[in-house]
Formats: structure tokens, sequence, C-alpha cells
């Protein structure tokens, strides 16, 4: 079959962005089927087309499109930073919707997929189903407009767009995709109930993500958990990565906190790394200059091939965000997943169905939300006890082996998409 699959955010290994729709359009591509990605020109995203005449990949300007590695890619004019403005954040979204609108009305295809974020993913995917009658399977990676509402969001015409687009792709679809059991259960309840659904979370890249074989001191300043003696655990540094965006959502505050308390208490040993970008990055470094966080190192983001190394030298991967009960089994975020596969373990600041797979597993240490007093503690005890920390670091790669390897979840959406092109019930 041809898909004609919609992420405004595509990028391959070579951007800073998530590859999951990189992945799957592969894995479609391997079974034989045909694949569209159409894409915007997101900051920090590849598309592995060749740039344009400027050199800017992404700038304004025609169309683009050609194939990547097995499957064809399209590029489309429209622009987009996470740092942008809201205003200018929807500007570019609308832009991107309209333009891959036209696309879904004339381009050959067999079945439609469409993944948010944005919303306005479900723009072209609903117009191929109710003007072409093409089966559509539509993707939530968040929860709209639960979210942005409890963060804070208030003004009534941004919410509505959010549910009213939510809703269309809900009742629109032949097909549901959810990265977390919450968000399943939020399309479910507006979905038809004939409608199927399926739990296709983020996975681990575990050709790319990897354990580091030996111990080994990296740029990060060490990952002070694979020794073994307690003259290196008491002296050697301890690295607490964060890598993703740096946003209202991620609660980075609470990491400044913890660092202010280890500042406090004359703590050296534990180090922090945030690897990233996001409209709150620079209120972020500014109050670790102001409070003087030495302790505290701020990177710009990085191409998933320099990302895995990095990881890999980490002594723990924070896993954070605001302390928000719609986040607690609404969110799948890729860091997690990047964490266990290059075997770190994790610490997670909030309750959640995340929180209970770091605890089940023994890939990590759970602490409680707003809580630095008890966040500094768990990062000390993990930089004091190596054996531990090394247990960690082998559950995590076993969970990732064991439940989100990337293959295996890839085969999944696969056998999803074939069974809804074909008009089948639900393949459960």
């Amino acid at each position: 079959m041809r898909v004609l699959y919609f992420h405004q955010h595509f990028t391959t290994p070579r951007g800073a962005s998530g590859t999951r729709s990189y992945e799957f359009a592969r894995a479609l591509a391997a079974r034989g089927h045909e694949v569209v990605m159409v894409c915007g020109a997101t900051s920090g995203t590849v598309t592995g087309l060749p740039p344009p005449a400027d050199g800017a990949d992404g700038a304004e300007g025609k169309i683009r499109r050609g194939f990547v590695d097995g499957f064809e890619v399209v590029a489309l004019p429209a622009p987009y930073s996470n740092r942008d403005s809201l205003p200018r954040r929807a500007l570019g979204f609308a832009k991107f919707a309209l333009r891959a609108a036209a696309l879904a009305l004339r381009e050959p295809c067999d079945l439609v997929f469409a993944t948010s974020t944005p919303l306005t993913a479900v723009v072209p995917g609903a117009l191929a189903k109710i003007f072409r009658r093409k089966p559509f399977v539509f993707e939530a990676r968040d929860l709209w407009p639960e979210l942005p509402r409890a963060l804070g969001m208030r003004n009534p015409f941004w919410l509505g767009a959010m549910s009213l687009l939510e809703w269309t792709g809900c009742r629109a679809a032949d097909g549901l995709v959810g990265l977390s059991p919450g968000i399943v259960a939020g399309l479910r309840r507006r979905a038809p109930a004939t409608t199927p659904a399926a739990l296709i979370p983020n996975g681990c890249d575990l050709d790319l993500f990897k354990p580091l074989p030996v111990p080994a001191e990296s740029v990060t300043g060490g990952n002070g958990g694979n020794g073994s003696s307690g003259e290196r655990a008491e002296n050697a540094p301890f690295t607490a990565g964060f890598t993703g965006a740096h946003g209202i959502a991620n609660g980075l505050d609470a990491v400044l906190d913890a660092a202010a308390v280890l500042m406090r208490r004359g703590e050296r040993r534990v180090r922090f790394l945030f690897v990233g970008d996001g409209n709150r990055k620079d209120a972020l470094v500014a109050r670790a200059i102001r409070e003087r966080l030495d302790n505290c190192e701020f990177r710009p983001p990085v191409p998933k091939t320099e990302l895995a190394a990095l990881t890999a030298s980490l002594g723990c991967g924070l896993m954070t965000l605001r302390n928000v009960p719609a986040f607690y089994n609404g969110t799948s975020p890729n860091k997690f997943f990047d964490y266990i596969a290059a075997g770190v373990p994790v610490l997670n600041n909030y309750p959640g169905w995340l929180a209970g797979i770091v605890r089940e597993s023994g890939c990590g240490v759970v602490v409680p939300p707003d809580n630095p007093e008890a966040f500094a503690d768990a990062l000390t005890a993990l930089a004091a006890s190596p054996d531990n920390n090394a247990a960690m670091r082998r559950a995590a790669r076993a969970l990732a082996e064991r439940s989100f390897a990337r293959q295996k979840l890839a085969a999944e959406f696969c056998d999803f998409l074939e069974a809804r092109a074909a008009g089948k019930v639900a393949p459960e």
C-alpha cells in the first residue's frame, strides 16, 4: 500500500529531535509499502533532503521532495521553532496544515496517517477521509487540550480550537494510536466505541543507544557509576543529565532547586548537564548564573547520533515534568527511552505510569514532586553507591530490550496500519 504520512516535526537521526516517524517509515518500507513522509521545517530537524539554494534546511520557498533511506520525503516550506511565541507557533502550525491539506487532496495513497503534535495534523488526514474516502489513522502524542489547560492556558479560543481538532481527529479516524495509557484513554473517550485504538509508546533505539562497555571518563565529567571502589565513589564526579526540550512543561526549575540544595550542602561530586533548547532555556541559564549554581552546565541540542554516546556517559538521566496530574499518565517522553536504552539509571520526579515502570524494573529512583531535598538526597545516594548504580544500569538496558525495542513497536505499528487499510476490526 501507499501511505501518506504527515508529521510536521519529522527528522532523521542526523537531527536533534525524536526519530519515531523515521523508524516507523523505514519499517513500513521494509515490508514493501510505499511511504510519502510530509513534513515542515522545524528548527533542530534534518529531513535528509539536500538543502535549498540558501543553505537552510527548511527556509521559505518551494516544496522539496526526494527519497531518504527507502521512503519519500516531501518538505513543505513552513518554518517553526519551539522558541517562537504562541501566536507565531500557531501560525506555523496553520501554514503547514493548509499546505499539507492541499497535498492530501491530490497525492495518490491508500491510507493516510497523521501524528500530533501539532494537532493541526488532523486537518490533512480528515480531509483525505471526508473527500477521498481514504482510511485515516490518527496518532496523539499528548493529551489535548488537557495539558495546555493544566499548564495554565485560559484563552477560550485556543482551548476551543484544540478541542475541536482533537474531536475531529478521533471521530474521523478509522484507527487511533496513543503513546501512553492516559492518551489512549483520552482518545477512547472522544472516539466512537467501535474505533480501534492501540497503545504504541515511544521506543528504544537499541542499535544507536548502547551502554558503555567499560568505565570511562567522558565529556560530561565521568559516569561515576561504573566503578566499584569506595574511593572512586567518594571522589569521582557524577553527572545527572537532562536531554530534551527546555519548556514550561518540563519543570526544570525543580532540577535547579536540587542543584541549589547540593551547593548549600557543599556537595561537589554531583554535576548537572542540560542538553537541548526551548522557550524556558534562557530563563534557566539566567537563574543558574544569578544564583551561582556552578554545578550546572547548559549545552545546545546535538544530533541523535552524538547524543547516544553522551547519554551513555551520564551517571543518571533526569526524567522531570511539572507536577501536573494530566502528565502522570498522559506523556511518553523520548528521553526516558533513550536513557534506558543507553543503560543509564533514571531519576523520576513525578507520579504516573513511568514512575511505576521505574520502580517495578529497578532501573532508577522515584522521588516525590516539589521536594528539592529528596531530589538532592537521591542524587547524593546514586553518586555514593556504585554497586547499586551498576545494578540499575543493567536493569535499565534489560527493560529496554524486553519491553520497548523500537523494532518490536514498529512491527506493531505496521500491523495496525495494515489492518486499518484492509478494514479489519482490531489486531488484538
